[in-house]
């Protein structure tokens, strides 16, 4: 009898230290998982940050005040500013958008050898599309009252015996079949870039998750759960002409609240801040307080945010940050 009681505490004692030992690994493994996938989402957004405005300049100009805009019958943009980095801030995390054309390509720019109305269009020299490909269409001196206009080429005739090479926009392609409140219209000294397929990207907290989404496709999915904040600044250049040099960051709020063309060729880069909190409640102490993270996180010496319930400490949080050039908007206007 004494053998078995004896057994019996043993065995008792061995569940509890692997049960003890299970919950910390747990807990390790969760802290460990939230600081690799920040990383990951960190990484992802930055490359898709650092191509923004990819076949939105020419000639060391950004080409597009205004836009018109379309996937189908829908109107995108109709005529309204448009910048291809965005970033809204709100109490529940910033959303950035970003949008860029697909193709290396696009960083030069064709001018247009005949005035057209968006239909078709003749060009002065060759550009290297194919049927299905979009281009943005934009008029020689960027113009608010002349919005660019993105479309799909349907057919392409290629240069002959003098002729010019041409590209039809009928309006069974992808970005051709809307009308817009002000009517596609270039003269002969207009634009034309290529763009291959617009990608337009979103990034938002919803209900503590991390969403990327793409609204031309309507289709979205978690980067990150648990996320605590998520927040950006804009690098800019000094506001003197001529100024290209990073000289600080600020909130996109105030001044930046909203991009124009006027304060985008400011922009020199976005550092992103991200904070998420592991998924699983760290073990109080033998008094039952908890110390699983001493100060509250915050990014860039910003007040710390959402970290009002009692408890914030008895998680472990990573604090992940990444600087994100925007080569597109730098050398698109040197």
């Amino acid at each position: 009898m004494v053998g078995l009681v004896v057994a019996l505490l043993v065995s008792l004692a061995v569940v509890t230290t692997a049960l003890s030992f299970s919950a910390s690994q747990r807990q390790s493994i969760g802290a460990t998982g939230a600081a690799v996938n920040s990383v990951a989402v960190l990484t992802t957004l930055k490359d898709d940050v650092s191509v923004a405005g990819l076949g939105f300049f020419g000639d060391a100009t950004y080409l597009c005040r205004t836009l018109n805009f379309s996937v189908a019958a829908n109107v995108v943009v109709n005529g309204a500013a448009f910048s291809p980095l965005q970033v809204q801030r709100t109490a529940n995390g910033d959303i950035i958008d970003v949008v860029f054309g697909t193709r290396v390509e696009s960083g030069a720019n064709v001018r247009l050898r005949e005035a057209n109305n968006g239909s078709s269009s003749a060009l002065e020299s060759y550009l290297p599309v194919s049927v299905g490909d979009a281009v943005l269409l934009a008029p020689a001196t960027p113009d608010p009252a002349q919005p660019c206009l993105v479309r799909s080429v349907t057919q392409v005739t290629n240069a002959a015996g003098g002729a010019s090479q041409m590209l039809a926009f009928a309006g069974t392609g992808r970005h051709n079949g809307a009308a817009f409140t002000t009517a596609p219209a270039f003269n002969d000294d207009g634009r034309i870039t290529q763009l291959g397929t617009v990608n337009w990207v979103r990034y938002r907290v919803v209900g503590g998750n991390l969403l990327v989404e793409r609204p031309l496709e309507g289709t979205s999915a978690i980067m990150a759960r648990n996320v605590v904040s998520f927040r950006m600044q804009y690098g800019v250049s000094a506001n003197t002409p001529g100024s290209t040099t990073l000289e600080a960051w600020v909130d996109p709020t105030n001044d930046f609240a909203v991009v124009d063309g006027d304060r985008l060729p400011r922009i020199r880069a976005v550092r992103i801040g991200l904070i998420v909190r592991s998924p699983q409640v760290e073990k109080a102490d033998a008094a039952g307080n908890c110390s699983a993270t001493a100060d509250k996180p915050r990014l860039w010496l910003n007040p710390p945010e959402n970290l009002d319930n009692a408890d914030w400490n008895c998680w472990r949080y990573r604090t992940s940050t990444v600087v994100a050039p925007l080569r597109n908007l730098v050398l698109g206007q040197q």
